[in-house]
């Protein structure tokens, strides 16, 4: 599967992964799986790491869908890392709409991670970045 996450319950924060090509499908699976997650909760912080990502599959109305159905809380933090720019603009998108949303939570879009971390309040240096996609698969 092409999302998986990680939750690191003790920085309230889920570490969101994608890899190759991201569908509508996926990641409407991906939310359903989080949010019955029982350590998964709304008032998280999220890291979306599409560095992986090489193509989103997702119409204009499946976008709107997947942000209005946000699992998310209005206090949360939710940053994007993507360093293709069409991904980048993906999720520049979603986020737009996320803004629209009865249930909006504060988004950004980053090129990097370090900046992304910053902007959450993480310690960069206590994110096994690299090994996040390795322990979801586990």
């Amino acid at each position: 599967m092409p999302c998986h996450y990680v939750i690191d319950k003790e920085r309230c924060l889920v570490i969101s992964t994608g890899v190759g090509v991201v569908t509508f499908d996926e990641m409407k699976a991906h939310q359903d799986q989080m949010r019955n997650d029982p350590d998964f909760s709304p008032k998280f912080n999220q890291l979306i790491d599409a560095t992986a990502v090489t193509s989103v599959s997702l119409t204009r109305s499946g976008a709107q869908e997947l942000t209005f159905r946000n699992i998310f809380s209005p206090s949360s933090r939710r940053a994007l890392v993507a360093t293709k720019p069409a991904i980048f603009g993906m999720g520049r998108l979603l986020m737009t709409y996320l803004e629209m949303s009865d249930t909006p939570s504060e988004a950004q879009a980053f090129y990097s991670l370090a900046p992304a971390l910053k902007w959450l309040g993480v310690d960069a240096s206590a994110i096994p970045a690299k090994n996040a996609a390795k322990q979801a698969s586990q």
